[in-house]
């Protein structure tokens, strides 16, 4: 694979992603969870095992700046009754009485299948490439 792609390419796209989740999701960890996931799902699907241990460190990446957005933007102020700090966030992701909630979750369904949509594709282009090789 190209160390382009590795070393800047993804690090900039996961800061970017993670940054516009964080302000969606409002949990660090949402964060660095969805970013593990969908990395684990495309090591295993397009790369080998070897990009397990880039799918590591951009799941920390994705962390950190999910947390930088969240200590720039102060989202920790408690003006309001909802507690979206600390152990809450995760409660008020999965908490579908708001329908706020149900959006992010709405989202997130969306964009797992969207990944999906890609990777077939992709496997599919990828197998008319070398079969006519």
């Amino acid at each position: 694979m190209n160390t382009l792609l590795i070393f800047f390419a993804l690090p900039i796209a996961v800061i970017i992603v993670s940054a516009i989740l964080q302000k969606v999701l409002k949990c660090p960890l949402a964060v660095a969870a969805l970013i593990f996931a969908i990395f684990l799902v495309v090591t295993f699907a397009a790369f080998d095992a070897t990009f397990l241990i880039a799918t590591l460190a951009y799941t920390i990446l994705a962390f950190i700046t999910a947390l930088i957005v969240q200590l720039l933007c102060n989202e920790n102020k408690n003006e309001d009754d909802d507690d979206d700090s600390g152990c809450g966030c995760l409660n008020n992701l999965l908490n579908t009485n708001n329908t706020n909630n149900v959006n992010n979750i709405l989202f997130l369904i969306s964009l797992f299948l969207g990944l999906n949509i890609c990777l077939k594709v992709a496997n599919i282009l990828d197998h008319l490439y070398f079969s006519t090789c």
